[in-house]
């Protein structure tokens, strides 16, 4: 049955994927985004776009909505190191309003982008929902602070309402794909390196303990988690906050994802070693048993270099 949808930071990386694949569900979808890091070229066709702030909901949310889906905060961990007060401003300050608006409107399902850095530095591998939560940034807190104020709007006033705890997205679906300035995510930045806009890549520590040395991450393609989300509004229960972690449950090195794109592409990637990143955990891999049980969802497209081949036919498309 078709729906009637708000996407908060629809013009987004994820966002922007999540509402296409609405759409193609035959849902009815509004995307908001103020656009100050996502692109209006990013908003799907058939999507209606209402530029603005995520506390402008308010003035035209209604109870016409079935859910809102929510992408809208800011997410480079380095800068909220430095600007801790933009990342607490928008992504707790503004998800409060956002809750408020929903609230009047009778709006009552949410889907919530959280982020595998509420965990902090890993205690277990694979990581799961029971691990601590010790986020070691104010973006990995700010994410935190909402899904504990999610949990309050759930038992206080019934909302239905799912997290989902997502470690790296990577991949392209058609015309949308991952483009950030600064870029700071490892395969768009190594496929520069195989377009000739950056001369090398940096490999932050060679002397993990991991098979070869370098950190291991999550990989999870950008099409998948846009079905685990829309399997979260449907399995959203009323009065209940369920928090579930994305992943394929399989890592890869660094090492690994620049052979992938040395094969994916045909072009040499010059690496070049650098010290250590202070904070960066040896392996993040995540459990996803919660995600399988709750929602029905299974990654199918678990294959690394095909996440790395369509992020390269993405990347050649916006050259």
């Amino acid at each position: 049955m078709s729906g009637k949808y708000l996407v908060t930071g629809g013009a987004g990386y994820v966002g922007s994927v999540v509402a296409q694949h609405l759409i193609e569900a035959g849902h009815e979808v509004t995307v908001l985004d103020n656009l100050s890091t996502g692109f209006r070229e990013g908003v799907p066709g058939g999507a209606t776009f209402v530029e603005g702030d995520i506390r402008d909901a308010a003035k035209w949310l209604d109870s016409s909505y079935d859910a809102v889906l929510h992408f809208a905060a800011f997410s480079q961990v380095g800068e909220s190191v430095v600007k801790p007060e933009k990342y607490w401003d928008n992504n707790v300050g503004g998800t409060m309003a956002l809750l408020a608006a929903m609230r009047d409107a009778g709006v009552r399902r949410l889907v919530f982008s959280s982020t595998a850095a509420t965990y902090g530095e890993p205690v277990n591998t694979p990581i799961t929902e029971a691990d601590p939560t010790a986020p070691t940034s104010p973006y990995g807190a700010s994410k935190l602070a909402v899904d504990h104020m999610i949990t309050g709007e759930a038992t206080a006033h019934g909302l239905a309402a799912v997290s989902l705890r997502y470690f790296n997205v990577a991949g392209a679906y058609g015309q949308f794909g991952e483009r950030h300035d600064p870029e700071s995510h490892l395969i768009p930045l190594v496929l520069q390196v195989a377009q000739g806009s950056r001369e090398a890549i940096s490999v932050f520590g060679d002397d993990y303990p991991t098979p070869d040395g370098t950190c291991v991450r999550d990989y999870i393609h950008v099409a998948d988690l846009a079905e685990a989300h829309l399997l979260a509004v449907a399995a959203a229960t009323p009065g209940e906050h369920l928090i579930c972690n994305l992943g394929n449950g399989n890592g890869f090195s660094v090492r690994e994802v620049i052979e992938t794109v040395r094969k994916v592409t045909g072009h040499p990637i010059p690496e070049v070693l650098a010290e250590r990143r202070g904070g960066d955990p040896a392996v993040l891999v995540a459990s996803a048993a919660t995600a399988h049980d709750k929602l029905g969802w299974q990654p199918s497209r678990a294959d690394l270099a095909g996440i790395v081949a369509d992020a390269w036919a993405f990347a050649r498309r916006t050259a």
